[in-house]
Parts: structure tokens; C-alpha cells; sequence
């Protein structure tokens, strides 16, 4: 090529959020540059490529890729930015793009304050390497400035997520600060009230849509089916899944708590997110109003195990999802035959392992066990149920208080913990000494951190075990309601029983919620 007007100039020009304060970097500032550079070296200039927005740490852009477009046709042989932090910050991505594609294809670059120009030998491009380097820390830098700058804000119990949760809407006078949309909220506290009622997941979605209830995507995007009949479920509402129904019944934010920090990106380069273990969000209760009480939200976490895993069935069990085998602890389900047409009970722990032998099969039938479940337990409230409360200490029953056996069990965890993290201590010191090598030293300090974080949990489970009080005049009202109706419905089941364990030797044990029996 020979002369300046030989080379068919593309000016490539990027501004990111990052970079919106500097006065010197505006898209005005790099387009004047731009042009008298091009026009005292008499240039010929084919078009301009601006990506006003986006950050220089990957090269998803869509000027640029038209401009690389045009390279590969030709249209282009030289591309000039103000520096190469311009071009990119990813140092791994703009070396390739120096050091070979624009060689491979005899592209001409020039970054303008940087002095680096690919076709004349001069020291300055020999550093470039090192410069794309310090403009990859930069982008590290600012990464990391803006996730502190969100984790104190997160903390401060400000909402600085993008999309608003399902229920709720930016306050207008505050983006930080979220309200109640009415709309979506009276779906939030329908779905609460059906769960209120011992239904699972897949119920609740199947009911919400056949009552063609618009599902929170719908809210976002429309997908219209032509060719959807009039009796077919419209794609402007949407269809319900169980997934859905899980994420709203869990998600604290409806008790009026703020619960961010559920996601991770991989690194400032990456777009892909992963999820934070739950022990990581971050919550800050009461920075809003709650959809759902907290007392009401506290006791459907620990109504949702009971229906869970009960899988949708043809025929209704009232104590589906309740019964547990004594013996072994596992679930035990009810299996309908259509040679007898009865119901009959099994472990599901002996189903699933029945050669392994490590259970029994513990079979009853079904309709005579409820009935004596029921009786027993009416038995009980007859016997024992004052007419204004629930006695402290009853007949030969001996009921206890857990809160003494909690705090013991937790306080043994922590000492357990502090233990454990004094070895991980001496672990990482030998590490240091030589004592043991690296990969011996990342086995051994896995599985204790491991051990520390499951301890950490189970912690967690017993200090909301601890919490969860119960209110004794709701009990009393379930009780009474219980008694004055001769079939009980399974809302009144699930609010009154825990857990049924059903022996081989056919004897049950049955705990309340209110009280454990020992």
C-alpha cells in the first residue's frame, strides 16, 4: 500500500457506564480526536463504528462485530481509536486482535495516545502487551469497586436489582424502595391461602391456571398463539408451574425483608451468573411492606415439607405426605390397587431397596389406619383439650418443651464448628511449613470446610425450630374445629400433626405441632 489514501479508515469509538464521568472519553471527544487525526494525515475515512455503553471486557458488541464484518469484506484495511483501552480491556481478547487478526488480515491499527501503530516499528508497540494488560486490571478494578459499592447497598437493605419481584413495583419517589403492585400482590396472597390449605406446588399452579391468572412472566412478555383454541389456555396469562409456585412460597421478600445476592457472576468478563449458596444472600428485614405477615409466612415454611413431595394422585389421602415409617424414618406412601380396590401403605425406603433388605414392607391398609389415627387422635383432644386452652401438663402423657434440647443441640454444633476451624488454622500452618504438600492440604481443608458449612445449616434449621412458637389460641381453634366436624378437612390435619410414625409392630407415634410427645 502506498500513500495515505491507499488505507480505507474505520474509526472505532466505545464509551461504557465506567467510563460516563470522564470528560476526555465522551463518544464527542473521541469522534473530534478521531477526525483531525484522520484529517492531518489525509486519510481516507469508510464509516464509523460507535458502541455507546458497553464494556470493553468481552467483544459482544454490535458496532464492533460490524466492523469486523466490514474487515472480512473488505470494505475496511485500517482502524483507528483514541487508545487501546477503546478497542478492549480484555487483554487476552485485543492481543489476538493486534499480534494476528489484524495482521492475518492486513489491517492497519493506530491507538492514538497510546502511540502504537501496527505497520511502523517502534517501541511503542512492543509495550502494547503490557498496556492491554494495565487496561484489563483497570476493568478488574472498577468490577470490583462497583461490587462493593452494590454489596453496601445491599446490606444498607436498598433494592438495586433490576426487575422488581413479582408482587411489587419501584417506588416512583425512591428506585431503592419497593411497593406493593395490588395486582400481582392479590395473586402472591391466593397462592399463600391455597398453600394455607395443605395444597402442593402442582396444585396450586394447575389451579391458578385454570382460573387463567396471569403468570409473572406474562407480565413482561406476551406470546400470542393464533392458533390456540378458544378452549385452550391463553399464552397472554401463561401456565403456571410448580418451580414458580416454590419460588414465591420461599421468598422471604413477601414477609417484607429484602433478600438479595441470590446470584454471582463468574468473573468481570463473564456474563453467565451462578447461584449463591442461601446461607450468602443478604437480608435486611422491614425495608418494606409485606404482602404476607411474617407469622403466616413463618408457619407455611413449615407446613411446605408435609406436601412437598406428595405426589399428585387420582385418589385424596387425608394423611398423604404426614406418614413416616418408625423403623427407619423414611416416607411411607399409599398405593392404591385396582385388583382389591383398596389403599395400602408401604416404606418407601423398603420399595426402593427392597433387596438390600433394609427395611420392612410395613403395609396396612390404608382406610382402616386413618380411621385409626382419627379416633386416636380425637381420643386424645377429648381427653386432655380444656375448654379455653391447651393444658401444660397432661394425665400420664408427658409432653416436653424443646427449646432446652434446641439450645443444647446448638450450642454442641457451634463448639463442634470452633473446633473444626482450629484445624483448619493448624491445617493451612502446616501448609506453610512444608509439612504437607498442596493438594493434601486443598483435600483435607475441603472436607472441613464442608463439615463447617453443613454444621452451619443444621444450625440455621434449629434456631428457626426454636423461633417458630406457636400461637396456642390457634391451636385451641383448630382443635375445637376439629372436634365439632365429623370429617376433618387435611388443612386442619396438616395444622394440628407433624409427623405420624407407623411401626412394623403396628403401634404409631403421633407429634403434634404444638407439643413433641416422647
Amino acid at each position: 500500500m502506498n500513500g495515505n489514501s491507499s488505507f480505507n479508515v474505520g474509526l472505532y469509538i466505545r464509551l461504557s457506564r465506567d467510563d460516563g464521568n470522564i470528560e476526555s472519553d465522551s463518544i464527542v471527544s473521541q469522534r473530534a480526536l478521531l477526525n483531525q487525526y484522520v484529517k492531518e494525515n489525509n486519510y481516507n475515512i469508510i464509516d464509523e463504528y460507535v458502541d455507546d455503553g458497553f464494556t470493553g471486557t468481552n467483544f459482544d458488541r454490535p458496532a464492533f462485530k460490524r466492523m469486523i464484518k466490514d474487515i472480512e469484506l473488505g470494505k475496511i484495511n485500517m482502524i483507528i481509536t483514541k487508545d487501546m483501552s477503546r478497542l478492549g480491556r480484555d487483554y487476552i481478547g485485543t492481543g489476538e486482535l493486534i499480534e494476528k487478526y489484524f495482521p492475518n488480515n492486513n489491517i492497519r491499527y493506530i491507538a492514538i495516545n497510546d502511540g502504537i501503530d501496527t505497520f511502523i516499528d517502534n517501541t511503542n508497540n512492543d509495550i502494547a502487551p503490557f498496556k492491554a494488560i494495565m487496561n484489563d486490571m483497570y476493568a478488574k478494578d472498577i468490577s470490583k469497586k462497583v461490587k462493593t459499592s452494590l454489596y453496601s447497598r445491599m446490606k444498607d437493605g436498598l433494592y438495586v436489582s433490576g426487575r422488581c419481584p413479582f408482587g411489587y413495583m419501584k417506588d416512583q419517589n425512591n428506585k431503592n424502595h419497593l411497593i406493593i403492585n395490588e395486582e400481582q400482590a392479590k395473586t402472591v396472597r391466593l397462592i399463600f391461602d391455597l398453600a394455607l390449605k395443605g395444597n402442593t406446588y402442582h396444585y396450586i399452579a394447575q389451579e391458578l391456571t385454570k382460573r387463567k391468572i396471569k403468570t409473572p412472566s406474562s407480565y413482561y412478555n406476551y406470546v400470542w398463539n393464533t392458533k390456540c383454541s378458544s378452549k385452550c389456555i391463553s399464552q397472554e396469562k401463561g401456565v403456571w408451574v410448580d418451580t414458580t409456585i416454590k419460588a414465591i412460597l420461599t421468598n422471604q421478600i413477601y414477609a417484607g425483608d429484602s433478600v438479595q445476592g441470590k446470584t454471582k457472576k463468574i468473573n468481570y468478563k463473564l456474563k453467565k451468573t451462578v447461584k449463591n449458596n442461601p446461607d450468602d444472600y443478604i437480608i435486611v428485614q422491614n425495608t418494606h411492606e409485606a404482602i404476607i405477615d411474617r407469622d403466616t409466612f413463618n408457619y407455611i415454611q413449615t407446613l411446605l415439607p408435609k406436601n412437598v413431595k406428595r405426589p399428585e394422585k387420582k385418589r385424596f389421602y387425608l394423611l398423604d405426605g404426614l406418614l413416616y415409617c418408625g423403623d427407619c424414618k423414611h416416607r411411607i406412601t399409599i398405593r392404591y390397587q385396582n385388583k382389591t380396590g383398596r389403599s395400602y401403605t408401604t416404606c418407601d425406603y423398603y420399595r426402593t431397596y427392597s433387596k438390600y433388605h433394609v427395611c420392612t414392607t410395613h403395609t396396612n391398609n390404608y382406610e382402616t389406619l386413618e380411621k385409626v389415627i382419627l379416633d386416636n387422635i380425637k381420643d386424645v383432644f377429648h381427653k386432655y383439650l380444656d375448654k379455653n386452652k391447651i393444658k401444660d401438663s397432661i394425665g400420664n402423657i408427658k409432653f416436653e418443651d424443646n427449646t432446652l434440647k434446641l439450645k443444647k443441640q446448638i450450642e454442641r454444633l457451634e463448639l463442634t464448628n470452633n473446633k473444626l476451624t482450629e484445624n483448619l488454622d493448624k491445617t493451612y500452618m502446616d501448609r506453610l511449613k512444608g509439612i504437607i504438600d498442596e493438594s493434601q492440604y486443598l483435600r483435607v481443608s475441603e472436607n472441613i470446610k464442608k463439615e463447617i458449612n453443613d454444621n452451619e445449616k443444621y444450625i440455621n434449621n434449629l434456631q428457626n425450630q426454636e423461633s417458630n412458637k406457636v400461637d396456642s389460641k390457634k391451636i385451641e381453634k383448630y382443635i375445637n374445629e376439629f372436634l365439632s366436624i365429623k370429617n376433618p378437612t387435611r388443612e386442619l390435619i396438616i395444622n394440628l400433626v407433624e409427623k405420624i410414625y407407623i411401626y412394623q409392630d403396628k403401634m404409631i407415634d403421633i407429634i403434634f405441632t404444638f407439643k413433641n410427645t416422647t
